[in-house]
């Protein structure tokens, strides 16, 4: 019981960092796309999909709950370098994800070409095909790897932190 409620504050913690930072993002793309959110919402659905962003989310959680994990500690606590560990691979995740989805984006692209006759008929649609698996292409890179490679700093820094607070520890008084 005790385990679950050690973990049930960090993890209730990252939760709120990834929630407040996705409704600071939402917000600031209203202001300045003047689109309304639900748009929003439709548009990052149409060129992410579902399954990118479910997995995106999850892996920016598993790296804010490192860093949660990791932030105020030091290296002699158990499981600080298991943490930064599992942050670390998760973001590093995040940016094998975005370009997994690069090239994904960028193969359906070119199968779409094979589909079609290129004639002047039929080239606004080859285009319209092209340009919407291309868009999810290079938005997943877009999005993808500044985030892993914010979090991975976040995650280093945390850490460097946690060496210099194991370093700088006092030796305990245990009096006359």
């Amino acid at each position: 019981m005790r385990a679950i409620l050690d973990l049930a504050g960090p993890s209730t913690r990252a939760l709120s960092y990834l929630l407040g930072f996705t409704v600071i993002g939402l917000a600031s793309a209203v202001m300045i796309t003047q689109t309304q959110l639900s748009d929003i919402v439709a548009w990052s659905e149409k060129i992410f999909g579902t399954l990118f962003l479910t997995m995106f989310c999850g892996l920016v959680y598993v790296a804010a709950l490192a860093l949660v994990k990791v932030s105020g500690r030091t290296l002699a606590e158990p499981g600080v370098r298991t943490w930064f560990e599992a942050g670390v691979q998760s973001a590093n995740a995040i940016a094998t994800l975005a370009l997994t989805y690069t090239l994904l984006g960028i193969s359906l692209g070119i199968g779409s070409l094979a589909e079609h006759d290129l004639n002047p008929g039929t080239i606004q649609d080859v285009i319209k095909g092209l340009t919407d698996n291309f868009s999810m292409a290079f938005m997943t890179t877009v999005v993808g790897l500044p985030t892993s490679a914010g979090l991975r700093a976040a995650l280093l820094v945390a850490y460097s932190r946690a060496q210099e607070r194991a370093q700088h520890q006092p030796l305990p008084y245990y009096g006359d």
